[in-house]
Order: structure tokens, then sequence, then C-alpha cells
């Protein structure tokens, strides 16, 4: 039995490459095609999200900042539906802004799928896409001064003083919380050094993997609460809220692929072994 336990190792650790590629490709687009709802805990900096948006009072004005783009959509894009989702739930006015060219076309996606799809909402009256504008952090201290300035018209182009949820809104002060959904520069930090900091807005953020070292200073200091961290933190919140989605089906197919690939380095560890040990006693 023994004997046949080994050959099989040996046949599977010299499988073609080709194969390999094969069934990793397979581990990665099954799951996402057909979740497997794997067991999400929630960390600690996802909480504290979930917790600052609950604790809004409904009707709050929440500034929803999409600075990403194409490249990044896969680790914001499913935070960004998530936090969208929740404030519409929790019945918030959600006003849209974009410090990215590529965030406007982000933000009209999501609008589309959760506002107007999911959700049937009022253009204007439940939320407003205020669009980009160039500038970078001028944009930022631009929306703290005096927002009509900066945006007279939305980015469907209707002014701005005729919107009626822009009613008494126009500076960052107005709003109850902010959010970015940010991948670089301009983005989480820049919404803290020049617009929660300055005004006392409590504000959240979510971003790459890769960009979390960079804003877990301000998140330990208490100037961020909390921080969605790349697709787990989007798959997390989805947990949190009870929905899964797009980051919950792709921390399924991540799952998989490392179980995969572990097994096939196990597999090619052992085969290695066996022959050098066959290889010694001739």
């Amino acid at each position: 039995m023994m004997k046949y336990i080994i050959e099989l190792i040996l046949s599977i650790g010299k499988v073609d490459r080709r194969w390999i590629f094969l069934v990793i490709g397979l581990a990665v687009l099954l799951p996402l095609f057909f979740p497997l709802g794997l067991p999400i805990r929630a960390t600690n900096a996802t909480q504290r999200v979930y917790d600052a948006v609950e604790e809004l009072e409904p009707n709050s004005k929440v500034l929803v900042s999409f600075e990403y783009g194409p490249s990044t959509k896969p680790e914001i894009h499913p935070m960004a539906i998530a936090i969208l989702r929740h404030l519409f739930t929790n019945s918030q006015k959600v006003y849209v802004t974009c410090l990215w060219p590529d965030g406007q076309f982000m933000a009209e996606d999501a609008l589309t799928e959760i506002a107007e799809e999911e959700y049937g909402l009022t253009y204007g009256e439940d939320y407003v896409l205020l669009g980009f504008r160039p500038g970078n952090e001028a944009v930022v201290k631009g929306l703290v001064s005096n927002i009509r300035k900066l945006y007279t018209t939305d980015a469907r182009g209707t002014l701005v003083d005729q919107i009626p949820m822009m009613a008494n809104v126009n500076k960052v002060k107005d709003f109850d919380f902010i959010f970015s959904a940010s991948a670089g520069y301009p983005g989480t930090i820049e919404w803290v050094q020049y617009a929660a900091d300055p005004t006392g807005v409590p504000m959240s953020t979510g971003t790459t993997s890769i960009q979390v070292n960079d804003v877990m200073p301000y998140v330990q200091s208490g100037q961020v609460k909390g921080i969605l961290a790349g697709m787990p933190g989007a798959a997390e919140y989805e947990a949190l809220i009870g929905s899964p989605g797009i980051g919950t089906s792709g921390m399924d197919a991540q799952s998989i692929a490392h179980l995969v690939i572990v097994l096939f380095i196990v597999f090619g560890n052992i085969t290695y072994f066996i022959e050098t040990q066959r290889a010694k006693k001739y």
C-alpha cells in the first residue's frame, strides 16, 4: 500500500507544469463563480469601521471619496460597494467626490449598482455624485472652505444649488462622517490632514493592502476610525453587514489557490526527498 502511495506522490511531483497552471487557474476561477462561504472573522480595524457607521443617526450626511482606478479595483471596489450598501440600508444621505479622474467612473459603477438597481433611490434626494475636480489636496482644502466655489455643478451637469440634498451643505464641517476609498495619493492621508483633523468630522477609510502601513499610525492615534485593509477587509465588512459579495468570493479564491500552491510545494519536496534517497542507494 505504501509503495502505491509513494508512486502516486512521485507522479504528482513530476506532473507537467502546464497542468499545474491549469489547476491553479481553476482553483481561482471556480470559487469566484461558486463561492464556498468559508468562515470570515472581522479584525478589530474592520469592526471599528462598522461600528462608526452604525453609530450614525438616520439621515446623516456622509461624504464618500473615490480615489482609485481600474488597476486597484479588485481590492477597493468591493469595500466601496459594501460601504454604500451599509449607508443606504441605514438611510444615510451620501455625497460622493473623486480625487482621482478614474474614481468618477468607479463611483458611477458603484452608485448604479447599489443606489439605483438595488435600492431604487432618488438622485439628488438620497445621493449625489459631485464628481472629479483636479488639484489633489487643494480639492480637499476647497471642500473644507466652500464646496460651492469648487463645485458649481455635479457630475451630471446639474447646478449644485438646484439639488435638494445640497441645501445647507456648504463645507466639510456640514457632514457627519467621511469615508475615503483610497489607493494612494491623493487619498486617506490628505483627508486626515486637511479635512478630518481641522474640522473634527470623524472619518474611516479603506485602502489597498500595501498602503495599510502608511495609514495605520492615524488609525492607532484615533484620527481614523478603523481601516478596511484590501480585499480581506472588504470580505470582513461584507460578513459584518451580512451581505457576501465580490470580496467574499475573492477571498475564497485566494484561500483555495494558496492551499493548492502549498500542496504542490509539499508534493514537490516529498518527490525530491524520495528521489534523493533512491539515488543514494545506487
